[in-house]
C-alpha cells in the first residue's frame, strides 16, 4: 500500500489521519454551547446525505439501543412531520452546501427544533449562525466528505453524551482511536493483507454482506467507498433480512454468477447468535454461484471500535482497488454532474 499511486486529493493520506482526525472531532465537540437541556429532548433526528447520512446510520447502531429517545436518520430533503422543539436535530454536511441537508435542517429549525450543525462551514454554517444553532466546525483541510465520515460520527457521539443522552461515548471512542491506530500500521505497510482482498475482488463485482445492524452498516459504507474511490459497481446486504430475499436469487443462474460476484462477509463480535448460523447455512447455499467468498473480522474494544475498523479495512481495500484499475480515487465526476444538472 505504501508505493506510488494515482492520488490527486491524498485520500490514502487522509485514510492513515483517520484516528488524529478523530482526535481532533472529540476536542471540538466538548463543552458545546447552545444544547437544549436534556428534559426537553423526546427524540434525536439526523439530517444527511451520501457520508454524512451514513455517519447517522452509525450512529442509530452503537448508539440507538443504549439511548432513552429515538434516533432516527433522514437522507431527504424534508425533515418528518413530527419535528418541533421536543426534537434534537442533528444537520450533518462536510461541505455545508448539500442542498437536501439544507432544505431539511431550514425546514426543523423553522418548526422550531434546536439544531447542533456539523460541517467544515458552507451555506450551512452561515444558516446555522443566524439559527443561533450550535455548531461543531470540523477539519477543513480533510479532502473529501469520504474521508471525513469518521469525524461526523463521532462527533454526534460526543454531543449526545455531553447532553446525557449517550453515556460513556468518550471512553467507546477512545477504543476506537487505539484500534484504528493498530489497523493503520497493518494496512499501510507493505504485502498488506487488504492488496490481497483487492486482487481477489478484481474482475468481480463485490456483493458485501454484513452480520447485524452494525455488518450492515459497515457493508453499506464498503459499496459506497468502491462504488466512488474505484468507480466500481458493488453491492450490499445484510443478515438476517438476505435470508428473506437475496438468498433466493441464487437458485438460478449460478453460472453467470460465479463469473460476476465475489462475495465479501463483515463479521464482528456484537452479532445475534442467530446471525453467525445464518452465515454459516449461507456460506453452504452459495458455494460454486460465486467467484469466491472473503471474510472479514472486526478486531477493537465496543461497537464503535469494531464498526469503525471493518469501515478502515473496507476504504483500504477501495483504495487498493482504485491503485490497481489506475484509476484516482479521489475526483467523482459523475456525482458532480448529476448535481449540477439538478442544479440547473
Amino acid at each position: 500500500m505504501t508505493e506510488s499511486r494515482l492520488d490527486t486529493l491524498g485520500m490514502f493520506d487522509a485514510l492513515v489521519r483517520t484516528p488524529e482526525l478523530i482526535v481532533s472531532s472529540v476536542d471540538a465537540a466538548q463543552d458545546l454551547e447552545g444544547l437544549p437541556p436534556l428534559g426537553s429532548i423526546h427524540n434525536v433526528l439526523v439530517l444527511g446525505v451520501g457520508d454524512s447520512g451514513a455517519a447517522g446510520d452509525l450512529v442509530t447502531v452503537t448508539a440507538g439501543p443504549f439511548m432513552p429517545v429515538p434516533v432516527v436518520v433522514v437522507k431527504n430533503y424534508l425533515p418528518p412531520s413530527y419535528v418541533n422543539e421536543n426534537t434534537l436535530v442533528f444537520a450533518v454536511s462536510y461541505s455545508g452546501n448539500a442542498t437536501e441537508t439544507l432544505e431539511a435542517s431550514t425546514a426543523a429549525a423553522e418548526a422550531g427544533a434546536p439544531v447542533v450543525a456539523i460541517t467544515s462551514g458552507g451555506v450551512l454554517a452561515d444558516r446555522a449562525a443566524i439559527w443561533g444553532a450550535a455548531t461543531v466546525l470540523v477539519d477543513d483541510t480533510i479532502p473529501s466528505p469520504r474521508a471525513a465520515f469518521s469525524s461526523l460520527a463521532v462527533t454526534m457521539l460526543i454531543v449526545l453524551e455531553d447532553l446525557g443522552l449517550f453515556p460513556g461515548a468518550t471512553q467507546w471512542v477512545i477504543h476506537a482511536i487505539e484500534q484504528l491506530r493498530r489497523r493503520r500500521n497493518e494496512i499501510a505497510g507493505q504485502d498488506s493483507f487488504v492488496d490481497d482482498i483487492a486482487d481477489r475482488l478484481l474482475g468481480t463485482a463485490p456483493l458485501i454482506q454484513g452480520g447485524g445492524g452494525i455488518g450492515g452498516v459497515a457493508a453499506d459504507r464498503w459499496k459506497t467507498q468502491i462504488n466512488v474511490n474505484a468507480k466500481m459497481p458493488a453491492f450490499s446486504s445484510m443478515l438476517p433480512n438476505l435470508g428473506h430475499n437475496e438468498i433466493q436469487g441464487w437458485a438460478t443462474k449460478g453460472d453467470r454468477t460465479r463469473e460476476l460476484l465475489t462475495a465479501v462477509q463483515l463479521r464482528h463480535e456484537h452479532e445475534h447468535p442467530l446471525v453467525g448460523r445464518g452465515f454459516e447455512v449461507v456460506n453452504a447455499m452459495i458455494e460454486g454461484v460465486v467467484a469466491g467468498s472473503i471474510e472479514v473480522r472486526a478486531a477493537g474494544d465496543g461497537p464503535v471500535a469494531q464498526m469503525l475498523d471493518l469501515m478502515m479495512v473496507g476504504d483500504a481495500v477501495s483504495l487498493s482497488l482504485a491503485h490497481r484499475l489506475g484509476v484516482d480515487p479521489g475526483p467523482a465526476p459523475a456525482i458532480d454532474e448529476l448535481e449540477a444538472r439538478l442544479r440547473q
